[in-house]
């Protein structure tokens, strides 16, 4: 099930993919203004003037949830979560998952609310002034650095997940792993040609083994230290067994064939406060329930089992 606004609209309809030779084309975020600590952007940071909308199926979403965990935000920023299973009318509301700021029924009514002949996709996440009423950003990579660094007025936490000293390379990561792995699944599964899959696929496990390798010599991916990179990259990890391999026919190996790849994994979830961040049952019911082009009978898989508690090995390379 999914949809986009066409001039403030609802109109339901999958992608179209007949445009680009049957490979899925990520859009574009709309909404890219910034929160700052001198309020110098328009958007000053206040506790609890910023609300942020999430599901937890979604990897781009989780991004944010894992960001507001790790800094210790769940005060100052406030959370509604929408329904795993889209509705007609995209992500959804309800009674035991409500809005808990607008008391909207759908997410693409906060859109309108921003901007009410709003044209194109309905995301997660957003982050939503309750003093202006409007959208502050709906791109993940934007939220993500104001959660680090803009709210350190009302946290305790001083780690910082993008280092200047870092940034280049960070961002050289970032954006390999964002081309040829976060989104590289979703060309996978969205194609709609087989030149279009494979050509995807091939991309998807030669990046999987480039950083099987980098993983072979150091703990994290940039610098010896856990940066925005490497959470970036664990939203598509932690899904990929129980989603992708099958859903998105990225079935070449699961994560848990990779050594390294699989420890890191299991590194990054024991993390405290991570596990939390992490409902398997909304991303399974998710993917398996609102693709049915994908998935037209819209059954969930009860496997496999995928044990994230296990013990790992990445402590060979010195404490986190």
């Amino acid at each position: 099930m999914t949809g986009a606004l066409i001039q403030g609209k609802w109109t339901p309809g999958w992608y179209d993919t007949g445009r680009t030779e049957g490979e899925f084309v990520r859009a574009e975020a709309r909404f890219r203004r910034w929160v700052t600590a001198d309020g110098s952007s328009g958007f000053e940071t206040e506790p609890g003037r910023y609300h942020l909308y999430v599901s937890y199926a979604c990897p781009w979403a989780h991004r944010a949830l894992i960001f507001r965990s790790l800094k210790r935000l769940e005060a100052a920023v406030p959370v509604s979560v929408v329904e795993p299973i889209m509705s007609d009318e995209g992500w959804a509301f309800s009674p035991s998952l409500p809005d808990r700021v607008n008391g909207f029924g759908h997410l693409h009514q906060v859109y309108t609310a921003a901007k009410p002949d709003y044209t194109g996709r309905v995301t997660v996440p957003v982050l939503w002034d309750t003093k202006t009423h409007t959208i502050v950003s709906n791109e993940s990579a934007d939220i993500i650095r104001m959660l680090n660094s803009a709210f350190d007025a009302f946290t305790e936490v001083r780690a910082d997940y993008y280092p200047v000293r870092l940034r280049k390379e960070i961002d050289a990561v970032n954006d390999y792993v964002y081309a040829h792995v976060n989104n590289g699944v979703y060309r996978c599964g969205f194609a709609t040609t087989q030149k279009a899959y494979e050509a995807a696929f091939d991309r998807l496990f030669d990046a999987l083994d480039t950083l099987e390798r980098r993983l072979a010599d150091a703990r994290y991916l940039v610098g010896g230290v856990p940066t925005e990179a490497d959470w970036r990259l664990f939203t598509t990890l932690v899904r990929f067994d129980a989603v992708y391999h099958g859903h998105f026919k990225c079935n070449l190996r699961r994560i848990e064939d990779y050594p390294n790849l699989s420890n890191y994994l299991r590194d990054l979830y024991q993390v405290p406060g991570i596990a939390e961040t992490v409902k398997m049952d909304h991303i399974k019911r998710h993917y398996y329930m609102s693709h049915p082009h994908v998935n037209p009978t819209r059954i969930v898989p009860k496997g496999p089992l995928v044990d994230l508690v296990k013990p790992h090995d990445r402590g060979r390379f010195g404490p986190a």
